[in-house]
């Protein structure tokens, strides 16, 4: 988990949701759901990528809340 908020530390940003699970398929697997406003599209990617070359990690998704 503190690998994961160094990411958005770096970029000057604190996650506004942060949820996160032990368990899963396997009961060593963590699965963390966060939130994070103000983003650019390319500081999304590039946390993603981050995120992505992690020892560990197996997937990391991306989306876009919109509000109308």
């Amino acid at each position: 988990m503190p690998r994961v908020l160094e990411t958005f530390a770096k970029l000057g940003l604190i996650p506004t949701r942060w949820h996160s699970d032990l368990g899963g398929r396997r009961r060593d697997e963590l699965t963390i759901d966060l939130q994070v406003q103000g983003l650019t599209d390319a500081q999304r990617d590039h946390a993603a990528a981050v995120m992505r070359s992690m020892v560990s990690v197996t997937s990391v998704l991306v989306s876009e809340k919109r509000f109308s």
